[in-house]
């Protein structure tokens, strides 16, 4: 399981010089060759170590889509809409979740002891259909001004947006490049930057501390060991991605009109309330249809709160010429806490030698202590970003010479 996340986090961090280097439109193309030659590789694997090698290849294109995608879609929104465009690539996430969910559950009994086989190798059609449709979209037009200093395309590029007025958000992105352009001769890692770069690192650490990538990758196993049967356990996993799919929508309605900081409070107060009666119904052996119900509440506040906005803040709390290296630096601790999460749940967790074997109701309560902590860090320092433009963002966080 951790092998794709350590591709994640190598993509991660290493993915935002190159989005910044050679454009984003690029960068998203080889991410789907990546995605394709991973499905192919591990569906055709010969043997564990070429096996976990394909796997981390597609950990690399999940980990560079983290950092260009978010970019990408901040880049080309307007300031009204941009928390539900960007809160799409969360929802194709959620959405490509639930897919896995149901491909898997019907791909059992297909081919027998290949079943798994076919269950990675059907990646490849979405894959190859998203490198084709990739070359069609157009150049993120700040990378345009930023990079390149493509005025004549980037006007271009904003008028089939639909932006009423070019010339007006190209002076306005150059006005705002003009006053972060001293950050330029110094390392991203700067007291200017120090402000958006906390605030980056904070909401990453805190998704994956709430356990969601814990409870995603190890449902079947979580349900089992509460008395569900094998096969009981991989359909409700299917009501997993159902609810986080649903939940997911009603962030996208609220993102742009209840703003980030109060999905935020919502989604803190949903995940301290739903891990506190896992970790009951594991400390007390009070059922499946109890824990389920908790876990569904979890999802739900998952996708209202944290899913919904962290790939939208991240994109939006860094000026235009460090937004890539932002994001990567955001998305880079996300999958790094995601990769150890992972890598160490056996630990705890496994049937026979688990430190926690018999009692796994102590994970599920760490989670809700984190998620407390998260509670207060968002009541306190946590900026909202609700219908404001990138470049006033920029403003707002004191990011001048």
């Amino acid at each position: 399981m951790s092998m794709a996340l350590w591709g994640t986090v190598l993509g991660a961090i290493f993915g935002g010089r190159p989005t910044e280097i050679f454009g984003r439109k690029k960068v998203l193309f080889w991410i789907g060759i990546l995605y394709t030659a991973s499905a192919v590789g591990s569906a055709l694997a010969t043997d564990p170590y070429l096996f976990s090698f394909f796997r981390f290849i597609g950990g690399v294109g999940v980990g560079v889509s983290s950092v260009v995608a978010p970019t990408y879609i901040a880049e080309i929104s307007t300031s009204a809409i941009r928390g539900r465009l960007v809160a799409m690539y969360q929802f194709n996430v959620v959405f490509g979740i639930l897919v896995a969910f149901l491909s898997n559950f019907f791909l059992v009994g297909f081919d027998g002891a290949n079943d798994w086989r076919w269950m990675l190798g059907v990646e490849a059609i979405p894959a190859m259909i998203y490198t084709i449709m990739v070359l069609r979209v157009p150049e993120s037009p700040r990378w345009l001004i930023s990079r390149k200093n493509d005025l004549a395309t980037a006007k271009k590029v904003f008028s089939d947006l639909g932006v009423t007025n070019p010339e007006e958000e190209v002076q306005s992105i150059l006005e705002a490049n003009k006053i972060a352009g001293q950050n330029n001769q110094e390392s991203f890692f700067n007291r200017k930057l120090s402000k958006p770069i906390l605030l980056a690192f904070f909401i990453a650490a805190f998704n994956q501390l709430s356990g969601i990538n814990f409870i995603l990758y190890y449902a079947p196993e979580i349900l089992e060991r509460a008395g569900l049967a094998t096969k009981e356990s991989l359909f409700n996993s299917i009501a997993i991605g159902g609810i986080n799919l649903i939940f997911t929508f009603v962030g996208l309605y609220l993102i742009d009109r209840t703003g980030r900081k109060n999905l935020m409070l919502m989604g803190s107060l949903g995940y301290i309330l739903s891990l506190s009666m896992v970790s009951y119904a594991f400390y007390f052996t009070s059922g499946p249809v109890f824990l389920m119900s908790f876990l569904l509440l979890f999802i739900a506040a998952h996708a209202i709160g944290q899913g919904a906005v962290i790939w939208v803040f991240i994109s939006e709390i860094f000026p235009n010429k460090s937004r890539a290296l932002g994001q990567s630096f955001g998305a880079s601790v996300h999958w790094i806490f995601a990769a150890s999460i992972t890598l160490v749940t056996p630990v705890f967790l496994d049937a026979n030698e688990g430190f926690l074997k018999d009692d796994p109701w102590a994970i599920f309560a760490f989670f809700s202590a984190m998620m407390t902590l998260q509670l207060f860090w968002v009541m306190t320092k946590f900026p909202e970003t609700k219908g404001v433009s990138l470049e006033e963002i920029q403003q707002q966080l004191g990011i001048h010479p």
